[in-house]
């Protein structure tokens, strides 16, 4: 476990979780936010995420908190060695954002960019939750089977696998 993508529906626990990695295994956690996203919750250009990705991508050890645009997924998806799909139900990611939002009023949420409205980015996640199972499919599900033969890959499909993740998974790293 060197290169490590986590990715999965908004509000599924992907940040909480790859910080939770990157503290116990000592590799480096990048949020896919912070880097999609500039100081004032605008988009960055394009060519500025791109670089600041495929910089990610070259390095020896990585873990990467998020999807971002499709080409950029698709790459992080070849690179990695160990992909971690975050699948819980989708009441608990509506749930989870609501929580994030009520959260987001007090402190700033996990993996959260600088400057960016909780508030519009709750929306944007309920939009995006509506739009999921056009791509967290079984048609995704087959793709990242076929990973398996040469990675390692696991699904997260309910709260407690996501808290006992790291536990069970990186217990010999510690």
């Amino acid at each position: 476990m060197n290169k490590v993508a986590v990715f999965g529906k908004p509000g599924s626990g992907k940040s909480t979780l790859s910080k939770a990695l990157s503290s116990a295994t000592g590799i480096p956690l990048h949020q896919l936010d912070s880097i999609v996203y500039q100081k004032n919750g605008a988009l960055v250009d394009r060519p500025t995420f791109d670089a600041a990705h495929e910089n990610i991508l070259a390095s020896e050890r990585w873990v990467i908190d998020g999807f971002g645009p499709i080409g950029a997924f698709n790459q992080r998806l070849e690179a990695a060695d160990t992909l971690i799909y975050v699948d819980l139900p989708y009441t608990t990611s509506y749930w989870f954002v609501t929580k994030r939002l009520l959260k987001g009023l007090f402190i700033k949420p996990e993996g959260w960019p600088d400057g960016s409205s909780v508030l519009k980015g709750t929306l944007a996640s309920y939009k995006v939750l509506r739009l999921c199972p056009k791509f967290w499919n079984d048609d995704f599900s087959r793709r990242l089977h076929s990973y398996s033969a040469h990675k390692s890959v696991f699904i997260v499909r309910s709260v407690s696998e996501l808290d006992g993740f790291v536990d069970q998974h990186c217990k010999p790293m510690r």
